[in-house]
């Protein structure tokens, strides 16, 4: 294989068994460089690690490797375990943060880990597991770590080596081995620079049917076209109702290929995939976190295929997952940051941007913004596409659960963890007081509510520390008695309410009056965690729990088919599919803590209730 500079320089690094940190443009290449670890690796019977931030990319990574490396590949991400002893392990970063802390002797055979899209680390709610996942990574470990473009990459890698006392060697690259061309529409008129947009006074309303129909007259097809709303993908995509992006011959091609994906996904008789219908034999589709799972994958094969000329998507389209097309369109540069709408950052802009330009197979790739002057500034978009992309910042904010694993090991020196943090290397001494002060108050609470007791973990903090992201509720629950006097089924919905996120506007009816009492009990345990965390200062607050989906996971445990569960709820069936494997996933960390037998086997009974036909994770990959 004849490799770029930036490659190739990787490469020697490794060779030489230095750990490197890689920045380079969405689609530059960075994929090649983990292979060459993979089957190194391989070759001299040692074991790698290849983490990645969602498990939508963790299960395309399976399925990509897989064909390449067969059965040397193996994955775990929470509700999927397969071939889990394999010699290359692909899991989510929280599964291998998790790994660190409870079993850092089941690492002992691997020498490399791989951390795709380290960037993440800047993400508010999650960043901090890779944090953690670096600052307690096994001193025989060798480090690779993929990265879009950020500027501050060398502090990043300064901060590793000052953690880890190892050299940690720098890639950057930053050219694109696919040039990319900007345009703007605004107005309902096409410009290819911003400066001939300032002068334009009509009031034509912007439409995404004339600006599609303009990319295809410029031979720009395929097309992935970025929105930043579920309702609007859809929207988008049945304007094109009236459009034809194929000839007789790709229709007839395009169709069989669904129904032959539909035969292997057991979706020929789902609704949303048979609606679907008319938008595939025009060559167009849309693709959200709202769908069913093995339905975003048949419309990512059919992407791949070259047949699927116009997909309508949402952002997790742009992380990682390999479906680069000709052009790429933003509907907007604007998007919601966890608690209000601001413009994009140049680093997510070029997430998605980078997805134009087929290497080896486009000499260019063309990026598309539309623009309202009565909603952004000319400024603000000349920062966005123009501007030094963002620093990576820490997120650190240790978890309920990695400070009961830290105390079992370190008992009140837990503290001294705190200087190796990425948010120590790079802050300020106030702010380093203020992180410090929010460790010290979180110990405070745990002590508080019963998990620490004469220097040690009690039973309730063993449970604790088991459980990730949810621990404080579930182990009052569970010190309450409240999980042993639950059947299946009230396991079943106690657990979906635990992970359950409501959307806006959406209500809960028709709770049974053992579900409301579960209700009450749950509410007020958390009504009271929530005071005594606001008292110490301590913030975000602890989850609270929601029973949106109650009626529909006890429809589901009691045998009822899919479709008819989703009259029993106002959640986007894949959301439905995506918070019941999540429950599976607490179910099981539930049942990997200090619990009775007889617990243990009624969440066995519980996960092996839920997890069945289409919420079955692992019969996806395994079909696919």
């Amino acid at each position: 294989m004849i490799y770029d500079r930036f490659q190739n320089e990787a490469i020697e690094h490794i060779n030489a068994g230095h750990s490197v940190i890689v920045s380079a443009p969405t689609g530059a290449g960075k994929t090649a460089i983990a292979e060459h670890v993979i089957e190194s690796c391989i070759q001299t019977k040692q074991g790698v690690i290849y983490t990645a931030p969602i498990k939508a990319l963790s299960n395309q990574k399976f399925r990509d490797f897989q064909a390449q490396y067969g059965d040397s590949i193996g994955i775990l991400t929470g509700d999927v375990s397969l071939n889990a002893d394999a010699p290359v392990l692909i899991m989510t970063t929280e599964i291998f943060r998790n790994k660190v802390l409870d079993a850092p002797d089941s690492l002992k055979k691997y020498s490399w880990i791989i951390f795709d899209e380290v960037h993440y680390i800047d993400n508010p709610e999650r960043g901090t597991v890779w944090e953690e996942s670096l600052i307690f990574l096994p001193t025989h470990m060798n480090i690779l770590c993929l990265s879009a473009t950020i500027p501050n990459i060398k502090q990043f890698a300064e901060w590793v080596e000052s953690i880890h006392k190892k050299h940690v060697r720098v890639v950057i690259e930053d050219k694109r081995p696919v040039p990319l061309h900007f345009f703007f529409q605004c107005y309902d008129k096409v410009a290819d620079d911003l400066n001939k947009i300032k002068g334009l006074r009509s009031y034509k309303q912007n439409r995404a049917h004339s600006l599609i129909r303009y990319v295809e007259e410029k031979d720009g097809l395929p097309l992935i076209y970025f929105v930043f709303g579920r309702k609007r993908a859809e929207y988008l995509a049945s304007e094109l109702y009236d459009c034809h992006f194929l000839d007789k011959a790709g229709s007839a091609k395009i169709l069989s290929m669904y129904e032959e994906l539909c035969i292997k996904f057991d979706l020929t008789h789902e609704k949303s995939a048979q609606d679907m219908l008319p938008l595939i034999e025009r060559g167009v589709a849309f693709h959200h976190a709202g769908m069913l799972p093995t339905l975003k994958e048949a419309i990512e094969r059919l992407f791949t295929s070259r047949l699927l000329k116009v997909i309508f998507t949402t952002e997790t389209f742009a992380l990682g997952i390999n479906m680069p097309s000709r052009s790429v369109v933003f509907d907007e540069l604007s998007k919601f940051y966890g608690s209000y709408t601001r413009p994009l950052k140049t680093r997510d802009f070029y997430q998605m941007a980078g997805r134009a330009g087929r290497r080896g197979i486009d000499s260019e790739g063309f990026v598309y913004s539309r623009i309202n002057l009565r909603r952004i500034r000319i400024e603000e978009i000349r920062r966005i596409i123009y501007g030094k992309p963002e620093d990576v910042n820490s997120q650190f904010n240790a978890s309920y659960a990695t400070m009961l694993n830290l105390y079992s090991r370190y008992k009140d020196e837990l503290f001294n963890i705190y200087p190796m943090s990425f948010h120590y290397f790079q802050t300020k001494a106030r702010q380093q007081r203020e992180a410090l002060k929010v460790m010290e108050s979180k110990l405070t609470l745990l002590k508080e509510l019963g998990h620490i007791s004469g220097g040690k973990l009690t039973p309730k903090g063993e449970f604790a520390k088991a459980v990730y992201g949810y621990e404080l509720l579930l182990a009052e629950l569970y010190d309450d008695g409240v999980f042993e006097n639950l059947d299946e089924i009230g396991l079943g919905i106690l657990a979906v309410a635990t992970v359950f996120e409501p959307r806006k506007g959406q209500v809960v009816v028709g709770l049974s009056k053992n579900v409301q009492y579960m209700k009450s009990v749950s509410t007020s345990l958390h009504d009271s965690i929530v005071r005594k965390e606001s008292r110490l200062g301590i913030h975000p607050y602890c989850k609270a729990p929601h029973f949106n989906l109650a009626k529909a996971i006890e429809g589901w445990m009691h045998g009822m088919k899919f479709e008819k569960i989703l009259d029993l709820t106002d959640t986007d069936e894949g959301e439905v599919i995506r918070y019941f494997r999540m429950a599976i996933q607490i179910l099981r960390e539930i049942s990997d803590a200090p619990i009775s037998p007889v617990l243990a086997g009624r969440i066995k009974n519980t996960i092996r209730m839920i997890n069945r036909d289409i919420i079955d994770a692992e019969k996806q990959l395994r079909e696919g």
